[in-house]
Parts: structure tokens; sequence; C-alpha cells
């Protein structure tokens, strides 16, 4: 993110605290908290501000150095390194420890397919496959350093990929299965990648979704692309001498010793989009990473070796690297993931699944909870859910009426379980604002900066906000799973510490209240300016998501030769209902009723869907650019 100017009337948004009714307070269920490490989360929250050196210190010498560091933290105000000096690989925590123990034969992930298929693969077994694949990445030159771009489906066979690069010291560059063959050749070409493993086919509702084309085109004269690995699910051939089985490297001997890495040495990149430019390579390191990412797994998600973990992401997104793959495994917990659509074949499938696998802590997205408020409360009310002890979500903003829904018919009211908020960025690697199950939740608002991390809202002098004014988002320090820096662009990554001195702008737009939950309104390129006054898109989008009828929505602003801007709405309806015009003025005075007029929207348009990234985000730019019928920019992760 590009850190663009707002301009000063940031300091005019609305308090609208009391009419998304945001400080209503609902404690949490005392039966939540199976594993917690930290029930003094404000206690937790002090001692890391106080001492972040011995804080993050003791949490790390859980995990195993083959060299122990010399300084926790070095910090020159921009640059920051973890465990200097320290020598580890993330794969002896997330695989050795435990395959070498009495936890070999736990269940390490459960996989299902669409179709009903399950495979479950214990640590043991998945230490012989990634060793066996880590061998035969060796066997095509493969070394320290060089880049593998992973272009596979939600599968096995895409983690063993991630953890065999890891394994020797290659730095994996995912890329979610899906995205177009040029998002894919700009990746690859910005890694210099030297070899890309790919699946031929995926598969989602039922059909089959052709992949190897597109790496085909993709990888069309590009000469760093020494060899192409192909997952063959639908007996594709290898034509070409560049191109190898992926089943011939899982031949290999099952023994590979992890390469002793420096705790700053890269791990992943993982490419983001941005609203203009090319996308950029955020880079995560092998030791901060699996400290910082480990640390809220079990903290703040409440996830320990006594769960069944249902992670919703895919490993395309930052949520599937630290909460599919490296974290669980470091944490030696059972995950289960799901290749295809949450919703199909039918919208209780989920339901489904939690009480067939009896799973305990479930993290999704708030565009999940809000599909399945648009389907309604039968198909939950049609399982046991009572393990249910805790879904997480993070994505986008939650809103107060889809929280409300959830907790009533997911979590029994609290009877048995609890919805928390969460917010980061594929930068932060993990959990960097949120509500934990120990503390009160806000709806509508996320929470606090959580153990570590130290958040604020300012305005454009970089003086704190006051309660319930709108601002910038910043973070005060960095923390061990933040970014190290932009991948063969440096200088992108600083300027995001050189804004405000001393600050990480994060990009989006927030407020807090007197307590310090803060609410974020959405990033800083989507927040309406109406008449002088600023308003976050999230803000209207809850007022219409409150409504019985309206199962999603999206607001963006378009030129107003009085206002400056005007909104429009863009809503979607739940399958009981029938869009007309009608319907339309009633929403519209309902947002008034809530919001007030300022935050009435001018026009509202009713739609099949809403264009949405991949990981399940709204593309209000794609909206507004396509209102205004200019460029959209980079729509790469936008879900075909």
């Amino acid at each position: 993110m590009s850190a663009l100017p707002l301009t000063k009337e940031i300091t005019k948004t609305e308090n609208i605290s009391n009419l998304l009714h945001m400080d209503d307070e609902y404690a949490a269920p005392a039966i939540v908290a199976s594993n917690v490490l930290h029930k003094d989360w404000q206690g937790e929250r002090e001692r890391a501000l106080r001492d972040p050196g011995n804080f993050w210190a003791s949490y790390a010498a859980k995990f195993q150095w083959s060299q122990p560091w010399s300084k926790v933290l070095d910090w020159d105000g921009i640059h920051h390194k973890w465990f200097v000096g320290a020598k580890t690989n993330i794969t002896t925590n997330a695989l050795d420890r435990h395959a070498n123990s009495e936890n070999r034969n736990r269940a390490a992930f459960i996989w299902l397919g669409e179709d009903g298929t399950e495979r479950i693969v214990t640590y043991g077994h998945l230490h012989r496959l990634v060793c066996r694949f880590a061998n035969g990445l060796k066997s095509l030159g493969v070394t320290k350093g060089d880049r593998i771009v992973i272009y596979m489906p939600l599968t096995i066979e895409g983690a063993v990929a991630m953890l065999a690069c890891a394994r020797i010291g290659a730095i994996h560059s995912v890329v979610y299965a899906g995205l177009g063959h040029t998002a894919l050749r700009d990746r690859i070409i910005d890694a210099e990648a030297k070899i890309v493993i790919a699946g031929d086919v995926g598969f989602r509702r039922g059909k089959t979704v052709a992949l190897k084309a597109i790496v085909d085109e993709a990888i069309s004269s590009l000469d760093c692309v020494e060899k192409v690995v192909v997952f063959s699910r639908a007996k594709t051939e290898i034509r070409t001498p560049r191109e190898v089985d992926f089943n011939d490297l899982l031949k290999f001997p099952p023994d590979c010793p992890a390469e002793e890495m420096d705790a700053e040495d890269p791990l992943f990149l993982l490419y983001t989009s941005g609203s203009t430019g090319k996308p950029k390579g955020v880079l995560h390191v092998h030791g901060g990473y699996m400290v910082g990412t480990t640390y809220h797994l079990e903290s703040f998600f409440d996830v320990g070796d006594r769960d069944i973990f249902w992670c919703t992401s895919d490993i395309g997104w930052v949520v599937g690297h630290s909460y599919i793959v490296y974290a669980p495994l470091c944490a030696g917990v059972t995950t289960l993931f799901r290749e295809g659509a949450i919703d199909f074949p039918n919208p209780g499938i989920a339901w489904e699944i939690v009480e067939r696998y009896g799973v305990t802590k479930m993290f999704t997205a708030p565009t999940a909870l809000r599909m399945f408020m648009r389907y309604g409360e039968s198909y939950p009310a049609a399982h046991d859910l009572t393990s249910l002890r805790v879904i997480a979500c993070a994505g986008e903003p939650l809103n107060p009426e889809a929280w409300r829904w959830a907790q009533t018919h997911l979590a029994g009211d609290g009877k048995w379980g609890y919805v928390i908020d969460n917010w980061w960025q594929t930068e932060l690697g993990g959990p960097t604002l949120g509500t934990p199950p120990s503390m009160a939740m806000r709806p509508g608002k996320v929470g606090v900066a959580v153990p570590g991390a130290e958040a604020d809202v300012i305005d454009e002098d970089g003086n704190s906000a006051p309660p319930n004014v709108g601002g910038r988002l910043v973070l005060k320090r960095p923390f061990p799973c933040m970014l190290r820096t932009v991948w063969r662009d440096p200088a992108r990554y600083e300027r995001d510490w050189q804004y405000f001195k001393g600050c990480y702008v994060t990009g989006d737009v927030a407020m807090k209240d007197k307590d310090g939950y803060i609410a974020v309104l959405g990033r800083s390129d989507d927040v309406l300016n109406v008449a002088g006054h600023r308003i976050g898109t999230a803000e209207v989008e809850s007022a219409l998501v409150s409504h019985p009828a309206v199962a999603e929505a999206a607001a963006i602003g378009v030129p107003d030769p009085l206002k400056g801007e005007s909104i429009k709405a863009f809503v979607q309806v739940r399958i009981d209902h029938v869009p007309n015009d009608a319907l339309a003025a009633t929403l519209i005075e309902h947002v008034r009723r809530e919001l007030g007029p300022i935050a009435t929207p001018s026009s509202l348009e009713f739609v099949a869907s809403l264009p949405k990234t991949r990981s399940g985000k709204i593309l209000r730019r794609f909206l507004k650019a396509k209102e205004a019928g200019v460029d959209a920019g980079d729509v790469s992760t936008m879900e075909g």
C-alpha cells in the first residue's frame, strides 16, 4: 500500500457508534476458555508493551533453535530483525518436533473434497512426504535462496510443496490457483522463479477448473523457469522436457535434514494487489513468522493440541499460510481444510462437517457469515454445533448484524461458543487487532491491539485522534511476524514507515472508543467524502445489512456537483426477498434512519452478486471504476 494522502476532513467523520449500536458489550462465555494461555489479556498486552524482548523471548524458547539468539530485536525505526543470530528451520518445528515424538500418529491434516473424499495425514506421514518431495526438488537443482512459484489447488500436496521448499531453504511464492495467466506471469517474473509447481485442475462447485493451460500461457517464452512440476489429477500427460511429474518427486528417500536457516532468512513471498501499480511481494522470514503466528494461534484463537481446527481459507492467501500450514503444524494441531465452495453441494455442508468431525475452532470470513445468514438459520439448526467453541472472522469489517446472527445461530447465543473478530493484513502475518475469547465483544468494533502490537488512530498531523473520530490506522512498533520488506522494492516498504515518523501506515481508516476498541472502517481509498463529511463504506454497508432483506452490500462514492460525492449502494438480497423499486426505497430510508441524512445513498442498485477477490473481500474500486467508465487497475485477484 502506498501512503495516499487524506485530507484533514477525515477528522469530521460522523460519530456513528450509537447508530450502529457499537457500544453494546457482550461478555465472553466462560465455557470458551478451554486452552487459553493468558486469561489476563490486558495484563498480557501490558507485559508485551513494557518489555517486548523478554515477552517474545520467553515464548520463542518453546521452539527448537540450533543456535540461540544474541539479541531479541534490532530496530532502527524502519527495518526490524528478530532473534538476531539465531538459527532454525520452520519445518523442524512444524514437523520433526512432532514426528519424532509420541505425537507422530496424531492427525496433522484432515483434507476434504467437495465430493466427500477424505484424506487424513499424520505428523509422521507428513514428515516423510515433505522429505521425499524436498529431495525431489534438490534433484532438480533447487538450492537455498531459489524462488519457487506454487500454483496448486487446495490439497495436501499444495501444503507439502510449501513445506518442502522451506525444508531446503528455497523461497516459495504461492499464487492462488485460479488467478489468470497475466497475474501468474507477473509474479513469476518478479520473483524470478526457477521452478513452477502446478496442479493440472482444481474442483469447485462440482466443476473442473483448468489450471495447467493457465500455467502454459503464463510461462510461454519465460527463460527463468527451468522446470514445471505437474500435480496431475486428470491424467494430464507430461509433454515437454521441461515438465516433471509431481509424483515422481515423491519417490525419493524419506529423510532430508532441514537446511539450517538464519532466523531472518526468507521463508516466502506472497503478492498482494494494490489499486495501482504492480502487485507487491511481501517477504516473511523463518524465525519471527514462526514465533508470532504460533503465539497468536494458541493465545488469540485459543487453539491447542486438543482441538479440531477448521480454517476455511486457501493456501493462496496469507491466512492459509499462517493458519492452515505453518502455525497449526508448529503447535501440533489437527487442522481440517476443504477444497471447493463452502456452500456446495448444499448450503448446510459446513455445519454437517462441524458435526461430523467435532470441529472446535473455526476461522472464516465475514463474507461467509453473511452468506450463511442469507440462507437462513434452518441449515445450522439442523446440526449439532455444540463442539464449536470459537468462530473467528477476518478479511473484511464484520457487520454488527452478521455478528449477532452468527452468535445466535452458530454459537448458541453464547451457550457453547463465541464469535470473535480480528484484523490483519498479508504484511502483518497474523492477528494485530481483535477481541479474543476472553474479552467482551463490541459488535462493529474489531477489538484492541493484540499482545506485541501497539496501534493508534491518528489525524493528518500525526496526533492521536479523540474517541469516535476517524483517522488513519497506524502501528507504532514492529512485531515478529510482520513483513521485513517488499521484494525487489525496498523503497515501497520504507514509505509505509516514513509517512508518519515512527509509525507503520496500514492504509486503513479507523476510529477508536474511549476504551481502545477500534472499528476499522475500510481502506483509505474506500472512505466517502459527502459534503465534507468522511463516511466509511463499512458504516453504510452495515446499516444496509442490518435490514432483514439484505444479504450483502457495497457502497461507493460517485461524483456529485453539489456534495463532491454522493453514495451509491449495491445490494444482494436474501433468498426470500424480491428486489424491486419499493424495496430499494425502503432500504434507502432504512439507511437514513440508521445513519442520518448525510449517509443516505442517492441511488441503489440490486445485483446478483458483488465483485470480490478470491479471498472474499469486496472490490469496491472495481464498482467505482465501472460506474465511472474507467480502468479499475490491478484486478488480478478478482473472483472470475
